[in-house]
């Protein structure tokens, strides 16, 4: 059975690639390293997608505002890993987003040519990449008319029509990393939680068990650092410079009837605009910003007030209802590993990953973006198999399905509960059948917590039992995401822990 394990218990004494860091990088990272034969360990000191991979925008990027700036190879890489994620590994977990961009009175007739050429200089990027219209259509201009259907909720004086386009969006970008971590578990990886890495060096790590204190020391081919932000900790010699990215939540009804993401420019800027992204449990994600951070990281960035003021007068000013502070019902931030290139903005900086070897052997994978993240694996094993000398397969993972993925269609045909659907897609079964050992029925495993809240005692189960989940931030920050919403997470408290309880009471 494909599980995911908390410590450091039964973890052998050499392993041919030790990961460091289980955000989306370092899942992928030993997802490539099993499916090439190589005996894997990756151990994070806190959770699945504890850092930067669950503040996302939850978007598979094809690379259109890397085109903006100028990084071709960047925004050519981002289209081609869009269409191997969207038609072949992860079909289930992704889905096209329209996006609109409004032609308000602030836009003037030459930037909305400018936006409209780069629409389909972005999808010059799809076609190069071979995704077919079927997955994502061609852009194409509204009328003011469509464009109010599509998004009513828009100001009316002053729109003249707007741009349409098409991006992937995640179901979610926490369930994917513990998805790839599965399935790097399914070729064999030892996966585990609360594992903290004190000290690494190219061939050996010390890991000290964050539940028990015990400490055992794994030696290994290769040691790969993928911690994000955090690389320099073990690399002490890399210059990052991390920025900080905002998003706000929404309910649904703020913005009543929006079926498409609205892309909202700020002004006095020619490339910059705010997302307005629909999400299917009935929240909405504004975001989002680009500030640069000083001094110590913090586990959990948080953002301002300032970042969030921001972002409600940009988007305030495409609808018809100005936005105000109370309608932010949650708020998140993550910070970007970039590299550092000097002075500039941030924002300004290359989203181009980078894989250094250090001089004692350590390799660390950083930069790049959530998209990305399987060519930045292919990488990272690519150098950690050349540095060893490690004897490896050759890298699988652009043809290697996740766990659950088939295409669009077969899913449609799956008579299961359509959440569970959406977010495990043919292992909607196995969640199912898992949650049924407890003898309880089915009415009572799939009744969602509330109204607002579409989280299951299912879905909460199978967190506990097969995807090593083991307290109630485990299951409502990153299992699922009611956590984003602290209201919502308040209701739900008590389901997760009734979950807890009961995943005790199940034979392993």
């Amino acid at each position: 059975m494909t599980r995911i394990r908390p410590g450091l218990d039964e973890l052998p004494d050499h392993v041919d690639v030790v990961v460091v860091g289980l955000g989306i990088t370092g899942a992928g990272v030993a997802l490539d390293a099993a499916t090439r034969g190589l005996s894997t360990l990756a151990v994070d000191a806190h959770d699945l997608a504890f850092g930067t991979s669950r503040w996302s925008s939850k978007l598979v990027h094809g690379g259109l505002r890397y085109l903006a700036h100028g990084q071709v190879g960047v925004a050519r890489e981002s289209a081609v890993e869009r269409g191997i994620l969207m038609d072949v590994t992860a079909p289930h977990l992704t889905r096209p987003l329209p996006m609109l961009v409004p032609l308000m009175s602030s836009v003037s007739r030459l930037q909305a040519a400018v936006t409209g050429l780069g629409l389909r200089a972005g999808d010059a990027l799809r076609v190069s990449a071979h995704t077919p219209t079927a997955t994502l259509p061609r852009p194409r201009r509204v009328s003011a008319t469509e464009a109010l259907r599509l998004a009513p909720a828009l100001r009316r004086d002053g729109l003249r029509g707007g741009l349409l386009s098409w991006d992937g969006q995640l179901e979610d970008d926490a369930r994917l990393v513990v998805t790839v971590a599965r399935t790097a578990a399914s070729y064999g990886a030892h996966v585990r939680t609360r594992a903290r890495v004190t000290a690494a060096t190219g061939t050996r790590v010390e890991l000290r068990d964050e539940l028990t204190g015990a400490t055992r020391t794994v030696t290994a081919g290769a040691v790969v650092n993928a911690t994000g932000v955090w690389a320099g900790e073990l690399a002490t010699d890399l210059a990052l410079r991390p920025s900080r990215g905002t998003h706000l939540v929404l309910r649904a009804e703020t913005l009543p009837g929006l079926t498409v993401a609205v892309t909202a420019p700020v002004p006095g800027e020619t490339n910059r605009f705010v997302l307005v992204l629909p999400q299917p449990d009935g929240t909405v994600y504004v975001g989002l910003t680009d500030e640069p951070v000083e001094g110590a990281l913090p586990d959990v960035p948080v953002p301002n007030e300032a970042e969030i003021g921001f972002l409600l007068d940009v988007v305030g000013a495409a609808f018809t209802r100005p936005l105000r502070r109370t309608d932010v019902v949650g708020a998140f931030a993550g910070l970007r590993p970039l590299l550092d290139a000097g002075p500039g903005r941030t924002s300004d900086l290359s989203r181009e990953h980078a894989v250094l070897t250090g001089t004692d052997g350590l390799v660390t994978v950083v930069g790049g973006k959530l998209t990305t993240y399987r060519r930045m694996a292919q990488d990272a094993i690519d150098a950690a198999v050349a540095h060893g000398g490690l004897t490896a397969g050759p890298c699988t993972t652009a043809s290697t399905a996740l766990l659950g993925a088939a295409p669009r269609d077969e899913l449609a045909r799956l008579e299961l509960p359509s959440r569970l659907v959406r977010r495990y897609g043919t292992e909607a079964a196995l969640v199912l059948d898992a949650a049924r050992r407890t003898g309880l029925a089915d009415d009572e495993l799939l009744a969602p917590v509330s109204g607002r809240v579409p989280v299951t005692l299912a879905e909460l189960l199978f967190g506990v039992t097969h995807e090593g989940a083991t307290d109630v931030d485990d299951l409502l920050e990153r299992r699922t995401r009611v956590g984003l919403v602290p209201a919502d997470r308040a209701v739900a408290e008590p389901l997760a822990r009734r979950a807890l309880e009961l995943a005790t009471r199940l034979p392993v």
